[in-house]
């Protein structure tokens, strides 16, 4: 066993067009793109965590297997903001509890609130703030 942990250092989403997508989430969670090498374009690191956007040439073609969940104090106006940004509201997931967003590309996300808040068996949410 090793004497320390591995840490995820970076998480890399995959897009057609990264300075795109990459301006999309800088605006939308106050992260400056601070690089570019090669094909991939970074935002600031926080918290220890890189965000970065990689070219692809194959495009976005099925639901995600793994997605941010950001909080907001106010998910119905950060609603407004991504969709000024160039996001929409995915419908198909309306009766879940949270507010399922995608990104330029199609990209899953989900805002919640910063309050607590509770599951049921199937993953619905029950806000309790």
């Amino acid at each position: 066993m090793a004497d320390s942990p591995m840490q995820i250092n970076a998480l890399v989403v995959d897009a057609a067009d990264p300075e795109r997508l990459a301006g999309f989430w800088s605006e939308l969670l106050g992260r400056p793109v601070v690089a570019r090498m090669g094909p991939y374009v970074w935002l600031r690191r926080e918290g220890g965590l890189g965000l970065g956007f990689q070219q692809t040439a194959e495009p976005k073609s099925r639901k995600n297997r793994m997605h941010f969940d950001i909080t907001s104090p106010d998910p119905a106006a950060e609603q407004q903001r991504v969709e000024m940004l160039g996001g929409r509201r995915l419908e198909q997931y309306a009766g879940g509890g949270f507010l399922v967003m995608a990104d330029p590309e199609g990209n899953e996300f989900c805002i919640i609130p910063e309050g607590p808040f509770e599951l049921d068996d199937l993953g619905c949410a029950n806000y309790l703030g």
